[in-house]
């Protein structure tokens, strides 16, 4: 049996690099692969991603990552522990899903297990960070390095001198979802309400274009109140444009004083967390999905409501993003941090149905290639040319 062993920092916070992970771990289980699952630390606060998971999960530290350098002690007791967790795995490939996570396993690897390295990143983020050098000085060495899409996979082969790229996107959920009729006024942003993903700027923008639709600055109840709607249906009671937003974090009060700040208070409703199991539900009642953020690899979220026909508004921030939102086919790109052409993108759509739908419809019939057998069989042509 050909093991696959993915080494993550840390397997189990929330993140996508942790969903991505044991989402693929499962689907290579199921295919007949001995999968193993390791956490260099434990997570601070533990996410469960798959109920009956048919891979080995290992954490080799009890302390979460960034309380600082490890001592040395530490790091004999980790190759150690590592040694040990190899030692399970019969031949075949190690995924090692960050830079930082790479010089500390290749040292332990024993022959059997080929490295491969995956970036969660795009170009666009590593080239201004650390992680564009350290993707090129130890990447190179694998047997391949993996990256989210054709385009990024591209540039880093161009600009780091990469030999061995691959790209294999993230794969969406399992199940297929049901499609959004599009027909409610709600625009949808889905993420952790912190500052890369710049919300603050979704919210100017969506002020920007609600003046635009409706011809007059909005105006309602005072700051702290929200107009009655019902969050299953696609706006607010009254058939007026609602902006809301998915997910908790230490920007949510500043984002609802910035909605207030913009007038538009009554209009942008923090929705706070919703499970994974939630989520079909919030996108068939949008009939938007904008995204702000400064930075992103493969969002998931633009094709999970892809999957329900929901087109997007997006920054042009990253091969990823283009890899999912085709302009003028699947949705709309705009520069990025260009908050008025954001604005006039949503407003666009807002006042056309028609081309909601169609945009839809192809995003929709476009997310196919996201399905996680279409990634698995990825993910095994890489094995079969590693291995060639």
């Amino acid at each position: 049996m050909t093991s696959v062993v993915f080494a993550c920092l840390d397997a189990d916070t929330l993140g996508g690099i942790q969903r991505v992970t044991h989402t693929v771990a499962q689907g290579l289980a199921g295919r007949g692969y001995d999968v193993h699952v390791v956490g260099l630390h434990r997570a601070e606060a533990p996410v469960r991603y798959v109920d009956r998971p048919g891979y080995r999960h290992h954490v080799i530290h009890a302390t979460p990552a960034g309380t600082g350098r490890i001592s040395r002690a530490a790091a004999r007791r980790e190759r150690r522990r590592l040694r040990e967790v190899f030692w399970q795995a019969g031949p075949g490939f190690a995924v090692l899903t960050s830079p930082g996570v790479v010089p500390r396993v290749t040292g332990v690897l024993p022959d059997r297990l080929l490295p491969i390295g995956q970036y969660h990143g795009s170009y666009e983020h590593a080239r201004g960070s650390w992680h564009l050098r350290a993707v090129g000085d130890r990447y190179g060495e694998l047997e391949a390095a993996v990256f989210l899409s054709e385009d990024d996979a591209r540039r880093f082969a161009e600009q780091a001198l990469l030999p061995n790229t691959w790209a294999i996107p993230n794969p969406l959920p399992g199940r297929p979802y049901r499609a959004s009729g599009l027909d409610g006024r709600r625009v949808l942003g889905v993420g952790r309400l912190e500052g890369v993903k710049r919300f603050d700027r979704l919210i100017s923008a969506f002020a920007e274009a609600v003046r635009a639709v409706e011809g007059e600055r909005p105006c309602g109840p005072s700051y702290g109140e929200t107009a009655a709607h019902d969050p299953a249906v696609g706006g607010a009671a009254d058939g007026r444009w609602e902006l809301h937003l998915v997910g908790d974090g230490a920007e949510r009060e500043r984002l609802r004083g910035h909605a207030a700040a913009c007038g538009v208070a009554d209009r942008v409703v923090l929705r706070g967390a919703v499970p994974a199991s939630g989520m079909e539900r919030e996108y068939l009642a949008a009939s938007l999905l904008a995204l702000s953020s400064e930075h992103e690899g493969l969002p998931l979220v633009v094709g999970e409501a892809a999957s329900c026909g929901v087109p997007a508004v997006a920054f042009d921030v990253s091969g990823g993003v283009r890899s999912l939102v085709v302009h003028g086919s699947t949705g709309l790109l705009v520069p990025p941090a260009d908050v008025p052409a954001l604005a006039a993108a949503l407003a666009r759509l807002m006042t056309s149905g028609d081309e909601r739908r169609r945009l839809g419809a192809a995003a929709r019939a476009h997310a196919e290639a996201f399905r996680p057998e279409r990634v698995l069989d990825r993910w095994e042509a890489l094995f079969a040319q590693v291995t060639r």
